[in-house]
């Protein structure tokens, strides 16, 4: 079936312009990369990894990330918006943080009060997503393939029509540690679409920046 062409991803002199434009913002904001690490449920080697332009943040890293630094990840990257009820296959739009990675299509609508944000992953093979943690809770359902889930440490192999809820402060991250592409559905009260006002944030380990 012919899908929707493909939204905008972050080219490779995108990326590193992203990686200097985060790298800038925590500087100007006088915090370390430990406290934005922290602050984002992140490691500090993965953030200055993102700021050295070596390493892709998964949508919900770089959401995290952009809230730390107080900026909106749309400046960074554009998301498709649902204010319908239903979406269609061939008409939804795939989009990507950069070329040759990780591609996303919203299923969620937007609507006064909701909470819930879902979205079909598609997971190239390899592909490995950095351990976070966040507010709220999430569920993955894989549609297709195979992947290890590994939520505190605890690994677990999910086929296709398995699933996994839990608590996303719990540090969690996903593999495709096969040879073939995986298809899941993500669900959870994340604001990954940057729909809602971001809170100021309060942070007692304020620093020059390195």
């Amino acid at each position: 079936m012919e899908r929707a062409s493909a939204a905008t991803a972050i080219k490779e002199d995108e990326q590193h312009a992203l990686a200097k434009r985060l790298r800038e913002r925590r500087r100007e904001l006088g915090l370390t990369l430990k406290a934005v690490a922290d602050a984002a449920g992140l490691s500090v080697g993965f953030i200055s990894q993102i700021e050295r332009g070596i390493a892709i943040p998964s949508l919900s890293s770089l959401v995290s990330v952009s809230r730390v630094l107080k900026v909106n990840v749309g400046d960074f990257l554009t998301q498709p918006r649902v204010d319908v009820p239903t979406t269609r296959q061939a008409e939804r739009p795939v989009y990507a943080i950069s070329e040759n990675s990780v591609t996303y299509e919203r299923i969620s609508s937007s609507f006064p009060g909701n909470i819930l944000r879902s979205v079909i992953i598609h997971e190239p093979p390899g592909h490995r997503g950095e351990p976070i943690s966040h507010e709220g809770e999430e569920m993955i359902f894989v549609l297709d393939g195979t992947i290890s889930v590994e939520i505190d440490g605890e690994t677990s192999v999910l086929k296709t029509g398995d699933s996994v809820h839990f608590l996303s402060a719990r540090v969690h991250s996903t593999w495709n540690h096969s040879d073939q592409p995986a298809t899941v559905l993500w669900a959870g009260t994340m604001d990954v679409f940057c729909e809602d006002p971001v809170e100021p944030l309060h942070n007692p380990n304020k620093t020059e920046g390195r």
